[in-house]
Parts: structure tokens; sequence; C-alpha cells
């Protein structure tokens, strides 16, 4: 089912669609930072790259409970926007052999990704408020409040703890 597909008719088709891509899209997540893990050189990127796998987890779980809510059956559809950022992160970490530069690389990746969803959940919560889901709003307001701390804390490791600094000398 396409964005503008004729299967979708309604807003809370349109609602249920939005919830199904950003389903898939965390799981491809949880699948993907593994690999972007075992590359980061980067105590701190390490960590916070481990840190948001486990809360990334933790999203798929509220988003199962709110699909129950819904009485929609928990599945995803595909989403070429994530599968492209995720494409485009593991071809940037596949070119860059400077170890500094790549963690460079890694955190504008995982940012892409973030900002993403962090629009993904913003259009969501709309929706669902609009559709008087309110029994649904918490559970999404919770993902993207940690998809923004995630967000803030990449650009953290980027400036402060030197990320960007070390990749540039």
């Amino acid at each position: 089912m396409g964005l503008f597909s004729k299967d979708i008719q309604t807003m809370e088709d349109l609602l249920v669609h939005g919830l199904q891509d950003i389903y898939y899209a965390e799981n491809q997540i949880v699948n993907a930072l593994p690999k972007l893990i075992d590359k980061a050189t980067n105590r701190d990127l390490t960590k916070g790259l481990k840190d948001h796998l486990e809360e990334t987890k933790k999203q798929i779980e509220r988003l199962e409970q709110v699909f129950k809510k819904l009485d929609q059956k928990a599945q995803g559809t595909k989403c070429p926007a994530i599968d492209g950022l995720i494409a485009e992160a593991d071809d940037v970490a596949a070119e860059v052999a400077d170890k500094e530069v790549l963690d460079a690389a890694i955190v504008g990746s995982a940012q892409a990704v973030e900002h993403y969803e962090i629009c993904r959940y913003g259009t969501l919560i709309a929706w669902a408020q609009a559709l008087g889901h309110d029994d649904i709003v918490r559970a999404l307001n919770t993902n993207l409040n940690e998809e923004k701390a995630a967000d803030k804390k990449l650009s953290t490791v980027a400036q402060r703890k030197g990320v960007n600094r070390k990749a540039a000398s």
C-alpha cells in the first residue's frame, strides 16, 4: 500500500499506514544499528548508539501497544525513505577509511535517521489528535521525545565530545 494508494480512503487509514511506516522503520533501524556500532570508534558515539538501540526496541513495543489499542495487527509497510537513509549510511561507512572521519559520517547518518523519525512521529501525533485517539498520543509522544533526545545527544557527541573536531584535523 503506497502513501497515495486507493487503500487509504480515510484519515484513520492514513494514520494506520503512517504507523505501519514507522513500525517498519524502527525495525529496520534495530537491524542497522549494530553495524554502525561495530564501525564506530569514538567511545561516546558507541555508547550513544548502543543506548539508542535498546531505546528503539522499547519504541517498537510501544508501537505494538498502539496497534493493539487501534485493534490493528502490528505490521510494517515498506518505507523507501528509511531504506534509503540506511543504505546511504552503509555506503558512506564503507567508503570512509579514516576512523575519525568515519565517526563523523556515522553521526551525520544517524542524525538523518533521527530527523526522519522526528518528522514521522510529529505527523502521527497530529493525526491521532485530530482523530481523537488521545489513548495513543502519549505513547507516540514518548517515542518522539526519545528521538529528539537521541538527536541532541548525537549533536553533543559531534560538537562537544570532539568527533567533528578530530575528523577535521
